[in-house]
């Protein structure tokens, strides 16, 4: 069973545009729904077949004003703490559009509500909606649904691999600069460079989930677009921000349909690669800590 509530009015709707070379925006009207369906608890471990290095980027949009999302939170937080040692890289995309509703969700920001749009734009949706998920930038559907998410994440995980992502960085100087390389390049794609807080909590006072303690995993707080052919990036250190608690997680998107062709992970926690020579004044961030480096490669 599935119950659907859509914003009216003007306040709370949306629109927004596709660009495409050489051609007019053309815009939609989005209008936000907030979706609950009945799941059942994830498996232990999701299966791979073979060792073909297929991966599962695993984005949730969702936000603390909507009360259809805590069991899409509690869902990616097993898919995580189950499947550790699986290429599946969960980011939790808190939009802004249910802020309006008495209570401001702390993690969100206009920029995730603009990428759960241009999702409704590649997948020509009619509506966007929370919570949701996207896997690979190919196929959505409601985030608390732990069947469509096994079959889904499973079928990322079997496919062959075509490319490889590298990432490589290091925390100085208030500032993680990052060093990247993809195997195969292909055009009309970029480079998404995403900072996460690995758990969070907040006690809610207001709106639909008034009076309940959220916990929340793979948080993003930082997403950066960058140019795949410049080799380089780097990113501001956040407030909060801490070795252990946080990550940086890269994948290559195609700018055509949305499809993730690639994706790598690194990890400031790994204690066998780190490396810290000194101490800086950027919220006890280590000066020059190398970041862990996980290679993923892609599937088609």
């Amino acid at each position: 069973m599935k119950a659907t509530r859509s914003f009216s009015g003007n306040t709370n709707s949306f629109q927004f545009s596709r660009l495409a070379p050489l051609v007019l925006p053309v815009l939609f009207l989005v209008l936000a729904a907030c979706i609950n369906v009945q799941s059942e608890t994830a498996p232990k471990s999701l299966p791979i077949a073979g060792d073909n290095k297929g991966f599962a980027v695993v984005e949730l949009f969702t936000s603390e004003g909507c009360s259809s999302c805590p069991p899409a939170d509690q869902l990616i937080e097993r898919i995580s703490n189950e499947n550790p040692d699986k290429p599946i890289y969960v980011l939790a995309y808190h939009v802004d559009y249910w802020d309006h509703q008495g209570w401001k969700d702390p993690f969100s920001a206009r920029e995730y509500t603009d990428r759960q749009r241009m999702y409704g734009s590649w997948l020509n949706l009619p509506t966007i909606y929370t919570p949701q998920i996207v896997v690979n930038g190919a196929t959505e559907f409601v985030g608390s649904d732990a069947n469509t998410a096994e079959r889904v994440i499973s079928e990322g995980l079997n496919q062959s691999a075509v490319n490889t992502l590298t990432l490589t960085g290091k925390v100085e100087n208030g500032k993680i600069n990052v060093d990247y390389q993809e195997a195969v390049h292909e055009k009309r794609t970029e480079l998404l460079l995403v900072l996460v807080q690995k758990k969070g909590q907040s006690n809610v006072r207001a709106g639909e989930n008034a009076g309940r303690h959220l916990s929340h995993v793979q948080i993003v707080r930082q997403l950066k677009r960058v140019d795949l052919t410049n080799k380089t990036a780097s990113i501001d250190v956040p407030t909060g921000f801490d070795t252990a608690g946080w990550e940086l997680i890269g994948f290559v998107q195609r700018t055509s349909d949305g499809r993730i062709t690639a994706a790598a992970k690194a990890d400031f926690s790994n204690k066998s690669t780190a490396m810290v020579r000194g101490d800086t004044n950027h919220g006890g961030v280590n000066s020059d800590q190398e970041l862990s480096n996980s290679v993923i490669n892609s599937s088609n």
